[in-house]
């Protein structure tokens, strides 16, 4: 038994109401449970409404497993436990007082918890350690209903979470929302390997650089492949000769610095995520489209975002993958996977915030756009696939990434609504 089980036992009135009493025989009618402070210091619940003995009470009310508790606490020197009416305990093991020695009443929660709730709760928590998840067994009772509409909040919730290092970047660039969008989409081509070394790569120069050099291809693979530091190679090429000379040009114009750019990794990739391949697609992409933002702002038809991002390379890249190596001749086109990963965390999560940056509701638009998006196939999509959760599309995908890592694996089974469901099943 936890305090949170405690907790979400009060707060949600998960036990008899009709005959409440206090340790001292004192009977309690509840009529509201109060605020749950889930965040501050202080009381578990503010402001709880209750009569005891007849007498009407307006306050704070404390959640701990034994009565005890309050002195491990301290909260008897504390002056923001002065106003709580109502210790609620499992165990009622000792009395307690406030700081004037007025005795705080207690109710004993285990008194009046029906044996079917207890019965569930233990279910739920009490499995083996080897279970993927708490409820796996129990996945199969949950309602499709219930189902559908959490992955649509946990998908809600996730691009909320996307939100917190758009709006950081919003702020560290004046509002300048191509220059962020620039920034997203440079950590998504780096993709988990590189997505650090690429963000660092986007912020060793001002956006405004890249847009002096949008007209000429080699100016912004000079940039890009100079910046990340992979033009010093030993088996020199005329090409790579051009960009080295092009690059120590920009450099020279714009004082440009590498000094705080995180080395790029090829150890472990695909060919065709080495950081050479991708810096000349990010490099192509600006090449082809200069006002990008825009243009991503303004398209909604599925189609039209994969014809926007399935550029290639330059010639050189088409036989190679490294400056020292030829390779079998091959076009580097974006691919339609590749572009699914750039819509999933870059283009909604910031068409999602710059609708509501303009007072629009941009849920339907986005639940339409990532409804025609191809789920991630990965260990937690895959796990829950065998679990016979359907997940049929990018949205199912999310919000299943985002169950696994912010309810599962903190064992949070009382906030997600999956849980709740099984402690209050018929």
């Amino acid at each position: 038994m936890n305090e949170d089980f405690l907790q979400y036992l009060w707060k949600h009135k998960k036990f008899e109401l009709s005959n409440l009493k206090t340790t001292h025989q004192q009977k309690i009618v509840l009529r509201h449970a109060g605020v749950h402070n889930t965040e501050n210091s202080g009381p578990d619940f503010f402001n709880a409404q209750m009569s005891i003995e007849d007498q009407k009470w307006a306050g704070n009310v404390e959640v701990h497993y034994k009565s005890s508790d309050w002195y491990v606490h301290n909260h008897e020197n504390d002056p923001s436990y002065d106003n709580v009416i109502l210790h609620v305990v499992w165990e009622d093991d000792t009395e307690i007082f406030r700081r004037d020695n007025t005795m705080i009443p207690t109710l004993q929660l285990k008194d009046y918890i029906p044996k079917l709730t207890l019965k569930r709760y233990h279910t739920l928590f009490n499995t083996h350690h080897y279970n993927w998840v708490q409820c796996e067994k129990q996945l199969p009772k949950v309602s499709s209903f219930v189902m559908s509409n959490w992955k649509e909040r946990l998908y809600i919730e996730r691009l909320e979470q996307k939100s917190i290092l758009i709006l950081e970047l919003l702020q560290n660039s004046s509002n300048n929302w191509e220059a962020v969008f620039f920034k997203l989409l440079a950590k998504n081509f780096g993709l988990k390997i590189n997505g650090e070394a690429f963000l660092s790569l986007s912020h060793s120069f001002d956006f405004s650089v890249v847009q002096k050099c949008c007209e000429s291809l080699n100016r912004l693979e000079a940039l890009f492949l100079g910046q990340a530091d992979l033009l010093m190679v030993k088996n020199e090429t005329a090409y790579s000769r051009k960009l080295k000379e092009e690059y120590g040009f920009l450099k020279n114009k714009f004082q440009l610095n590498n000094t705080g750019v995180l080395p790029s990794q090829f150890f472990r990739l695909r060919p065709s995520n080495f950081p050479t391949i991708r810096l000349a697609q990010l490099a192509k992409l600006y090449f082809s489209h200069q006002h990008l933002f825009n243009t991503v702002i303004q398209t909604t038809n599925i189609e039209d975002f994969y014809d926007l991002f399935q550029v290639d390379t330059s010639d050189f890249w088409k036989n190679h993958y490294t400056f020292e190596k030829e390779s079998y001749p091959r076009k580097k086109r974006i691919t339609q996977s590749f572009i699914d990963l750039i819509l999933i965390n870059t283009v909604i999560p910031i068409k999602f915030i710059y609708a509501k940056s303009q007072g629009k509701n941009p849920e339907e638009e986005v639940f339409e756009l990532l409804s025609q998006v191809s789920y991630e196939k990965n260990t937690i999509t895959d796990h829950f696939i065998s679990l016979k959760i359907p997940i049929n599309n990018a949205i199912h995908s999310q919000a299943m990434i985002q169950l696994k890592n912010n309810y599962c694996d903190q064992k949070a089974c009382l906030k997600c609504a999956i849980g709740n469901y099984l402690l209050n099943q018929d």
